[in-house]
């Protein structure tokens, strides 16, 4: 896999995900609101010496508009990996500057999940991870199947706790 140099020695990938594409409804919407704005505004310019400079302005900003309430988003969406590994569960984020978190597998002492109806429908959730430590819990909102990813994640942090305590021996 392209990022394996990243792990640590006997540690794999399990799962890589993104949030779920719920996240993009909200500027998806946003945009079609701008762009219906748009088309009406259009519409309404009488004609005159300066029809074309208001057609102009409004096309940059819906230009605009289109950059920071649909590309942007976007690229957030795609730019954030929630990643398994059989040590640690891995966060990455960021567009042209990118951050990231590891929290070891052996630190995480609870695992829970929450969907609401609509959720439930989309297929996605919060999942709740308790940790030991300075940042205590982290929540992550929407996970795509966050029944099967709590699931996993619990497994893992078994596993990890076995292999650790086979080590000490």
């Amino acid at each position: 896999m392209a990022d394996d140099e990243t792990l640590s020695e006997g540690e794999h990938f399990v799962l890589r995900l993104h949030p779920h594409w719920k996240t993009l409804l909200r500027p998806f919407i946003i945009l079609l609101v701008i762009l219906v704005a748009a088309i009406v505004a259009l519409v309404m310019i009488p004609s005159g010496s300066n029809a074309g400079l208001a057609r102009e302005i409004i096309g940059i900003l819906v230009f605009l508009a289109v950059i920071v309430w649909g590309v942007v988003p976007v690229l957030r969406w795609q730019t954030t990996s929630y990643e398994l590994t059989t040590r640690r569960l891995r966060l990455r984020e960021g567009i042209l500057t990118r951050t990231g978190r590891d929290f070891p597998l052996i630190r995480i002492s609870d695992v829970t999940f929450s969907h609401g109806p609509i959720d439930r429908l989309l297929g996605c959730g919060k999942l709740i991870v308790e940790s030991a430590g300075e940042h205590g819990q982290l929540v992550l909102n929407e996970i795509p199947h966050v029944q099967q990813v709590q699931s996993t994640l619990f497994q893992l942090v078994a596993d990890e706790q076995a292999r650790l305590a086979r080590e000490d021996r």
